[in-house]
């Protein structure tokens, strides 16, 4: 829960700054997204409609798939349906860290805006020292990501598959952002008490994906943290906060 402060709730500018990384990058793996889109026959309206009805990256990448390999509209949607359910405890998760008596009047609109990236901005910020919620904060930091990923599928259907091609070290790099910026929140509120769930996710995943495959690996580790980070619960003090040299306070 955030300390307590005497500073006024956050505004939508701050919320923007918040959620500013999360913003930069979500626009050209948006970009990637539309490239995707424009290779398997969507128009531009087609692939930006997509990203503006959907807005989940891994779960848009499923749909495509499906469609496009002639699976039928009602699996399609069900599967992305599945995929996304995690989106639902979001917004329950954010207003536990805000405490009680946090504002709830607009929270089914702005619950709508988060995504992977914009949860995560909104909780590492709730945790920082003087921390106050407000609803225009949460406002902030949905809207920015939100806009860059659909231009960014806009742009991407546009230009379509020939500039991407000549450089495939760039085709790379954007699949290698959203990765990047998962593991920069994480080091943000790495403490001890989370150290045993990573480290048991990391392991398992890592033999799933040697023994069976990657897809495995990746759904057993997730399994595997879980347990093991709800098997610790309650346990250690989120104020044993990492540095990045090393050191705890």
């Amino acid at each position: 829960m955030p300390r307590p402060s005497s500073a006024p709730p956050a505004s939508f500018r701050h919320g923007a700054r918040t959620s500013l990384p999360i913003t930069l990058g979500y626009f050209p793996v948006g970009i990637s997204f539309g490239i995707a889109a424009s290779r398997a026959g969507l128009s531009v309206f087609e692939a930006t409609f997509v990203s503006m009805a959907i807005y989940a990256g891994a779960s848009q990448f499923l749909a495509l798939t499906l469609l496009t390999g002639g699976a039928p509209v009602i699996v399609s949607a069900l599967s992305v349906l599945a995929m996304n359910l995690r989106h639902v405890l979001y917004g329950p998760a954010i207003m536990e860290k805000a405490g009680p008596g946090a504002p709830i009047r607009y929270s089914w609109a702005w619950a709508g805006w988060l995504s992977d990236g914009g949860f995560g901005a909104a909780y590492v910020g709730l945790q920082r020292p003087g921390a106050r919620f407000s609803e225009r904060w949460m406002f902030g930091i949905g809207m920015g990501p939100y806009l860059a990923w659909c231009s960014g599928t806009a742009v991407g259907a546009l230009v379509g598959t020939g500039p991407i091609e000549a450089w495939p070290a760039v085709d790379a790099a954007l699949g290698f952002l959203m990765p990047a910026l998962f593991l920069a929140m994480l080091l943000s509120v790495l403490s001890r008490v989370h150290l045993p769930a990573i480290a048991a996710g990391l392991l398992v995943s890592l033999a799933g994906t040697l023994t069976v495959s990657a897809t495995f690996g990746i759904v057993m580790g997730m399994v595997a943290g879980a347990l093991v980070g709800v098997a610790g619960w309650g346990q250690g003090r989120d104020t044993d906060r990492f540095d990045l040299d090393g050191g705890v306070h």
